[in-house]
């Protein structure tokens, strides 16, 4: 039976594809005039437009005469392809190589087995027809910015040294020094235009996009690397090259960011100036100016940075500047890494509203933090776990520690009865996650006697999740006894002092090898043990209650041996039950120790929501009792100062 073979396309066929295809470019000229509105909607119609076309034209063999058209539609629904979708195609452009492979068959060779990069090797140094030399060019073009939009910086630089003739290699090793991509893109000569092949987009456009991008992508990798002169280099390259108000905005944040890291604080706040001045939208430019503000000490302006970004983040969000319709590949299409968005990373209002509250808290503007925690809570009621992940780039730290801090808040503008309230809400929703027995070890991560529900969960990860667990319950209850303190029912506070001991429990944590990334949460637990056996021993000794008060002050220094606050109240409760010797000879030997410093654990300060808990727990009687026992060591005939 004979086997027929399809006929390549004739010149009646090319030139009905060329007046389709010169129709569909002369369409697209026209909606670039309608606005984004309109340019938005035919972008959409034309790739479907092209894309039909080029699978006529491949439903025919692959001809010589018709493949500077067919590469030329191929280019331009690609073009269409790109610039529909919001972010850069991934993977390989499977139609760039079959349209590499079209055109060797059309020259008699083959590729099949070849990788996208061999196979441009091939068509380049084999395929020498003068008629596909600009569509090749363009096409190469477009793959390369598929490899930068994939961070395929090498596989593009190789691709443009074979796109380049021996004079553009050599002006490229004269001009961008070591960045060999940069000069190999800028060396490049783009192949005129024919007014028979129009083109969605020039050629020349794109090259000054990819020029663009690839210096964005550079600068951003040298930067996470760590070489932030290069980086610097290499954003400033990007700034001056060809993209939207918006990336150039971006590209100045990211200025700054380099900048802020290079230890140049007000480079860094220029760069940010002008972010914020090209597109006021850029709004990470103003969440970077907060934290520039608060390395540098500046309180006021980072406060100010914070409200604004606050109110901003607040107002419904204006239209986003579109991009320009005449320009299908765009340098944001392309750069998409990593290390971007987390330079770009957009704070949730709450984030914001938190960062100024624990800012005033840090700041002793209790009455402005008081406000701003409220408001916090407030957006907590209405489901705000739902809307922010709190993952680890998030601002905010877990919800009862928020909690704990507006309470420290609270108490610190004398709303104590509020702060107990919300301690309440603390311990209630903490209790049932503790288990009865947590035993702390190096080797030994086990879990004995479990609490109903706390399921079979064992290891490192479940003793760090309990641990705090404990220690913000342990918290509340401190923050309780102090407030009752401050109200003056001595009783209530020693009740709430003693409702959570942890005795067994800070033994444990002494005795036992703790691991090592459990030290901070143990650390804390200890204090919290410390202030609450102070707090409770001050109560005791206002009831009257003299040698309870001088255990629970021994049970202190035993944790916290240099801690000169249970020292002073020792000395007082001895001198209080007439144990004058004794209480001159702690006198004495307390007074010859250094002061430990009572804000950090092992250079680490203490969590923020302990801070009243630690203004509260000081000796107010220093002066009049050291007088006290220097008289009495006078008349006792002892030196006063040995």
């Amino acid at each position: 039976m004979k086997r027929w073979r399809r006929a390549p396309p004739g010149p009646g066929c090319l030139r009905v594809w060329a007046a389709e295809s010169q129709a569909l470019a002369g369409r697209w000229r026209a909606a670039r005039c309608l606005g984004p509105g309109g340019a938005a909607r035919e972008v959409r119609q034309q790739r479907g437009s092209f894309g039909d076309l080029l699978l006529r034209m491949r439903g025919l063999p692959a001809a010589l005469s018709a493949l500077p058209l067919e590469l030329t539609v191929l280019y331009n629904s690609l073009l269409f392809t790109m610039g529909a979708s919001e972010s850069a195609i991934e993977g390989e452009a499977e139609e760039i190589h079959q349209g590499l492979l079209r055109v060797l068959e059309a020259c008699g060779a083959c590729g099949q087995d070849l990788i996208t990069e061999e196979l441009w090797q091939k068509v380049l140094q084999e395929v020498t027809v003068e008629e596909l030399q600009g569509p090749l060019h363009r096409l190469g073009a477009l793959q390369a910015a598929w490899w930068l939009a994939a961070s395929r910086l090498g596989s593009t630089a190789c691709l443009f040294r074979l796109l380049s003739h021996a004079e553009d290699l050599a002006r490229a090793r004269c001009s961008e020094g070591n960045n060999e991509l940069l000069s190999l893109l800028k060396a490049w000569q783009v192949p005129a235009e024919e007014a028979s092949l129009p083109l969605a987009q020039s050629a020349e456009d794109l090259k000054e996009i990819l020029c663009t991008a690839a210096a964005f992508l550079q600068g951003l990798q040298e930067l996470e690397a760590g070489n932030f002169p290069t980086a610097l280099s290499l954003l400033q390259e990007a700034a001056g090259g060809f993209c939207s108000k918006k990336v150039l905005a971006q590209i100045y944040t990211c200025l700054g960011c380099c900048a802020q890291r290079m230890g140049k604080p007000q480079t860094a706040l220029q760069h940010m100036k002008q972010a914020l001045q090209v597109d006021f939208q850029c709004l990470p430019a103003l969440s970077h100016v907060a934290a520039v503000y608060h390395e540098l000490g500046e309180t006021d302006a980072e406060l100010q940075a914070l409200a604004l970004l606050y109110e901003a983040l607040e107002k419904d969000p204006p239209a986003a500047a579109s991009s320009s319709p005449y320009f299908l590949i765009r340098t944001e299409l392309l750069v998409h890494t990593p290390i971007l968005a987390s330079l770009l990373r957009h704070h949730h209002p709450s984030e914001v509203k938190y960062l100024l509250a624990q800012r005033c808290l840090q700041d002793r503007r209790v009455a402005d933090a008081v406000e701003h925690y409220l408001d916090f809570l407030a957006l907590l009621q209405e489901g705000l776990q739902q809307q922010v992940p709190l993952d680890g780039d998030s601002a905010l730290p877990r919800i009862p520690e928020v909690f704990l801090e507006a309470a420290s808040a609270l108490e610190q503008a004398g709303r104590h009865q509020d702060a107990i309230t919300v301690c309440e809400e603390v311990i209630s929703r903490t209790t049932n996650l503790i288990p009865r027995m947590l035993r702390v070890e190096e080797r030994r991560e086990l879990l004995e006697s479990p609490s109903p529900g706390a399921g079979l969960a064992g290891g490192l990860l479940f003793q760090k999740e309990s641990l705090c667990c404990l220690a913000w319950r342990a918290a509340g209850y401190l923050h309780q006894g102090w407030s009752w303190a401050t109200l003056g029912e001595s009783k209530e506070a020693v009740t709430q002092f003693s409702r959570e001991c942890l005795q067994d429990f800070v033994s444990k944590c002494v005795c036992l090898s703790v691991p090592e990334n459990l030290l901070p949460e143990v650390e804390v637990l200890q204090k919290i043990r410390l202030l609450s056996l102070i707090g409770r021993g001050t109560q005791l000794l206002e009831l009257g209650r003299h040698k309870e008060a001088l255990l629970d002050f021994q049970h202190g220094l035993q944790i916290s041996p240099g801690n000169a606050v249970a020292a002073s109240y020792l000395v007082q409760a001895l001198w209080k039950l007439n144990r004058k010797q004794e209480a001159a000879a702690c006198w004495q030997k307390f007074s010859q120790r250094p002061p430990e410093e009572d804000g950090r654990q092992e250079g680490r300060p203490f969590p923020l929501y302990l801070g009243s808990c630690l203004k509260q727990a000081v000796f107010p009687y220093g002066d009049s009792l050291a007088g006290s026992i220097r008289d009495y060591l006078k008349t006792t005939n002892q030196d006063p100062s040995s």
